[in-house]
């Protein structure tokens, strides 16, 4: 096998929600001064061993077309940052429970001790768990756990 063909572990899709494309420009105080592209460039350094793809939209029917063809190319797992979508969004949780692949809940801020309006998820039911309030690092710790358990599913 040539040496530059890499072999992952496993592969994991983050999908982010409406206005996490304004990450380090977007209320620093809440969400840290870092853009995710960066943040991304980190990640793909720290797990070499897994492959991830990154998708952002602002459109709810594009993030549940992207849950969708996480079939198709295999998906191992799912980061799902759903934004305020995560409290609107009865179609996206519908989205989850059809593919069937295991989901993370992702929030960068600690959404429980925000607007009342954000204590509820319409998606929490269908992830097998959330992770809330600990910055980008929540998505480390999401790969993580992807990781240690190997949820590989396909």
């Amino acid at each position: 096998m040539p040496s530059n063909i890499q072999s992952f572990k496993m592969h994991l899709a983050i999908i982010n929600g409406p206005n996490l494309n304004l990450l380090g420009i977007r209320e620093p105080q809440i969400y840290g001064t870092m853009s995710f592209d960066d943040y991304s460039k980190q990640l793909e350094l720290k797990f070499t061993n897994i492959k991830l793809s990154y998708f952002q939209s602002n459109i709810e029917g594009e993030l549940i077309d992207y849950v969708q063809n996480c079939l198709a190319q295999k998906i191992d797992g799912i980061l799902l940052n759903a934004g305020a979508y995560t409290h609107t969004s009865i179609a996206l949780a519908d989205a989850i429970a059809a593919v069937a692949i295991p989901t993370i809940e992702i929030h960068i801020s600690n959404v429980m001790a925000r607007e009342d309006f954000r204590k509820t998820s319409y998606i929490a039911s269908k992830c097998i768990g959330t992770i809330s309030g600990l910055g980008l690092m929540s998505y480390e710790l999401a790969i993580q756990y992807f990781s240690a358990n190997n949820n590989k599913q396909h």
